[in-house]
């Protein structure tokens, strides 16, 4: 079963693995952006965190406070995740679409999808973010 936070990018179809030589420039670099970004808010940071949103989403939150609330009462997991690893991305033109599979602070399995965008002055902002609880696996 999965559940769908609001305020989130909608993503059609499914990820595909990008692999060598496809584009893994922009791979990497939203990989580091999201990563930077988890670690601003396991250190309280708003700033660092508000820092890597993109205008849209500073336009919906004027300040990194509003930020910094919004993402605690709503993204929980993506706030204070236990474990965190990449999975799949897709590269569509100027954004880059990234998967990363959360253990949250519950225990419980997540999966965020991260929307990336890029600027006209060549950096990577985050752009949205889709968070789902994944199905629980077969016992082992």
């Amino acid at each position: 079963m999965l559940r769908a936070s609001s305020y989130v990018l909608a993503v059609g179809g499914f990820l595909i693995w990008v692999g060598p030589g496809n584009a893994e420039e922009p791979v990497d670099t939203a990989q580091s952006i999201i990563r930077s970004q988890i670690n601003a808010f396991l250190n309280d940071d708003a700033s660092a965190a508000y820092s890597f949103a993109s205008p849209a989403i500073q336009g919906k939150f004027p300040n990194q406070n509003l930020f910094f609330e919004m993402v605690k009462r709503t993204y929980r997991p993506v706030y204070r995740p236990g474990n965190f690893a990449f999975g799949r991305n897709k590269v569509v033109g100027d954004q880059v679409i990234q998967e990363v599979l959360i253990t949250g602070p519950d225990g419980k399995d997540w999966t965020a999808v991260y929307q990336l965008i890029k600027l006209p002055d060549g950096t990577y902002k985050i752009n949205g973010v889709q968070i789902l609880q994944s199905a629980p696996g077969p016992a082992i």
